[in-house]
């Protein structure tokens, strides 16, 4: 599954400080002054669940294999971005690439961090970010006007269609509204059209990821409250951590870190909240496989249905799909494991239309 999100925001916002705690290391430079981060940087992460060790527990694994999320971290924005100022046609390139975004935004007073709009306001941090996609979404509109116009001339009946859409697109776009906060609005040929045809940015899914200081890690303070407030009115999911306690938790043993957190409050870390979101922002599920040799969190689409699912594991399956044995986690462990499970009869047996839910447990059956 290649999909991924892209760490964006302002430059000295802790982006690079984020990534460098996400993927456990200092691939990522990090320092204070601007457009520190300038090729872009991407790792893979393992996705936080509980009930992947839970289940090889039950079944006695000798191997267990998580389901992992890409992120990218991203060049910082300034104003004027979409028309090249600073790094700008680099990061909306870049944002072009990811399929969603989480945004950093800084709600910490530290004068000896430099910010580049003089002042800490997140709010207007994003509004500045999200004022740059959307103009570089009605750049991007306008080319695909102009060669629609063209076509349209000539009678050509598709492009008179993509006309319209561009116009209702624009409608949006040119009131300063990004796509995705209006995305209930729009109908599916809209939304395929802006999101597979000409690949906007401002349509993408976001995450917004308000970086506190320690101070404010367990109830917050008043500019990511702001940020949660303002992620709340565009219908989309916020987190809370703290990007540097999280890179100084990289490489202390696991009693150490859960000591460390537990004296500001938490149980886990901030980070398998960002990373549980950034996977459900993508639209992913995991389905699991479980054996005394395996368990495995295999990483599927919403929606995906049986025979696509059995696909990923290989070929085989989905081309020689017979049925699925399908077993819910919550039913599993209650059960106590899977050979309890087919003795009491709990096993589904599922077809070819049936979809796969998060958390289902399967068994593929399958001829070649």
């Amino acid at each position: 599954m290649s999909l991924s999100v892209g760490i964006v925001g302002l430059p000295n916002v802790g982006k690079s400080t984020l990534f460098n705690a996400l993927i456990q290391s200092a691939k990522a430079a990090a320092a204070n002054y601007p457009f520190c981060t300038i090729e872009p940087n991407s790792g893979t992460v393992e996705v936080p669940d509980e009930r992947l060790y839970e289940l090889a527990k039950l079944e006695r694994s000798r191997k267990v294999v998580p389901a992992f999320v890409e992120f990218v971290d991203i060049a910082g924005l300034v104003r004027g971005a979409n028309k090249g100022e600073g790094l700008g046609n680099q990061f909306l390139a870049h944002i072009r690439e990811v399929d969603a975004i989480a945004m950093v935004l800084r709600c910490f007073e530290n004068q000896q961090i430099v910010h580049v709009e003089g002042k800490v306001d997140p709010i207007q941090d994003a509004q500045i970010i999200d004022l740059e996609l959307i103009a570089k979404d009605l750049e991007t509109l306008q080319k695909r006007k102009e060669k629609a116009q063209k076509t349209a001339k000539l009678g050509d009946k598709l492009s008179k269609l993509e006309l319209e859409i561009i116009q209702r697109l624009e409608t949006y776009l040119e009131k300063m509204v990004p796509l995705r906060a209006v995305i209930r609005e729009l109908s599916e040929e809209e939304i395929n059209f802006a999101k597979r045809a000409v690949f906007l940015l401002s349509i993408k899914p976001i995450l917004f990821v308000a970086n506190v200081d320690e101070k404010a890690l367990e109830s917050g303070n008043e500019h990511s409250q702001r940020v949660f407030e303002y992620a709340r009115s565009q219908g989309a999911p916020a987190v809370s951590v703290c990007a540097k306690l999280e890179e100084e938790l990289i490489g202390l043993e696991k009693s150490e870190r859960e000591q460390i957190l537990s004296a500001y409050g938490l149980e886990k870390p901030g980070l398998d909240r960002l990373i549980r979101e950034a996977f459900n922002l993508l639209g992913l599920v995991s389905f699991f496989t479980a054996g005394e040799k395996e368990t495995r969190a295999w990483t599927i689409v919403s929606g995906t249905k049986a025979p696509q699912a059995a696909g990923k594991i290989h070929s085989d399956f989905e081309r020689g799909f017979i049925a699925a044995e399908v077993i819910n986690f919550q039913e599993l462990i209650k059960a106590g494991g899977i050979a309890k499970a087919k003795e009491l009869g709990l096993l589904r047996l599922e077809g070819r239309d049936y979809v796969i839910k998060d958390g289902d447990v399967v068994h593929f059956r399958f001829n070649v």
